[in-house]
């Protein structure tokens, strides 16, 4: 594994967090409510950065819009904070394997459920 993989992990484990302390502390927008931060996939060149977050009200819109008018104003946040040669432009992404993992966890209980009801 090349020593610039590892670098941009640990880049976008602290974008992660600090964009975590931003979104909660900072923005007052009430379209961004109750998120959280997933995860985050920089960019080998640091230009970009894939934002992966979930919501208590699944797959919403107003979310997304509500975090895509936020991104310019954490961007600013973060390069004053990371002191980073290069901010990356924000993209925020719905991670839905919360959800998938949610459907596959209740399919799975049904299963279980259905042979133990099939086998007494």
């Amino acid at each position: 594994m090349p020593k610039d993989y590892a670098r941009t992990d640990r880049i976008a484990e602290q974008i992660q967090r600090e964009l975590a302390e931003l979104v909660r502390l900072e923005v007052k927008d009430p379209r961004v409510r109750l998120v959280t931060l997933t995860g985050v996939e920089v960019a080998r060149d640091y230009s970009h950065a894939k934002v992966f977050y979930t919501t208590l009200e699944g797959a919403n819109d107003k979310v997304q819009q509500g975090l895509e008018h936020a991104s310019g104003f954490l961007r600013s946040q973060l390069a004053h904070i990371m002191k980073l040669r290069i901010t990356p432009q924000l993209h925020f992404v719905y991670d839905e394997s919360v959800e998938r993992g949610i459907h596959l966890s209740q399919l799975i209980d049904q299963a279980v459920a259905s042979d133990k009801g099939g086998s007494s």
